[in-house]
């Protein structure tokens, strides 16, 4: 049983690691040639692999970049829920952002933003994945602690204004350089104080 265990566990550290040097090679084949000159036996020729092995992982080769959409989604999810409960909601998703985006590799985001930016056929795809993962988990996190829906208006349309300052801060930091969890924290605060803010005064 122990030993049965232990051969899954490689199994799955193989697999995160071989879709994370095909998600590496990719990416720098896609920024030094363009996406769509770059093809799959091209990629696995650099990974020594079989074209084979490449769409057990990917089943095309655009599916690399929703790596980093889910990637970051799930970090995200565990970083919110580690946050105390009496905590503001939106101060909560920044700082929980601000973690998520600081353990992150800066270089291999760098590519990524820059290969979507470069690479207008993928952008429709990379931000549906955003709304299917990244937003969906901040919409589900503000509706449990607003106590509402995890489809109600709030919370969703809170959820859309967030994802869209993060990524209007990652454009920033593209363009601009800096930390990237320094932005996305303080772009999230300009968002947090806002909404704490009451209208009437």
């Amino acid at each position: 049983m122990v030993s049965e265990s232990l051969a899954v566990r490689m199994r799955e550290k193989h697999s995160e690691m071989m879709i994370s040097e095909l998600e590496s090679i990719s990416l720098r084949l896609f920024e030094a040639r363009g996406f769509d000159d770059v093809k799959v036996d091209d990629i696995v020729s650099e990974a020594h692999i079989s074209v084979r092995t490449f769409y057990r992982y990917f089943p095309t080769k655009e599916d690399v970049f929703q790596l980093q959409v889910v990637r970051r989604s799930v970090g995200l999810r565990a970083a919110l829920a580690a946050r105390p409960l009496d905590e503001a909601p939106m101060h909560s998703l920044r700082v929980a952002l601000e973690q998520q985006v600081a353990a992150e590799d800066a270089d291999l985001l760098r590519r990524w933003v820059s290969v979507i930016a470069n690479t207008p056929s993928v952008v429709k795809g990379v931000l549906g994945g955003i709304q299917l993962h990244s937003q969906r988990v901040i919409a589900e996190f503000l509706a449990a602690r607003l106590g509402l829906p995890g489809d109600a208006l709030v919370p969703t349309m809170l959820a859309a204004a967030a994802q869209g300052v993060i990524q209007a801060a990652q454009t920033q930091w593209y363009f601009h350089g800096g930390n990237l969890a320094t932005i996305m924290s303080e772009s999230i605060g300009v968002l947090e104080n806002t909404i704490s803010t009451d209208p009437k005064t």
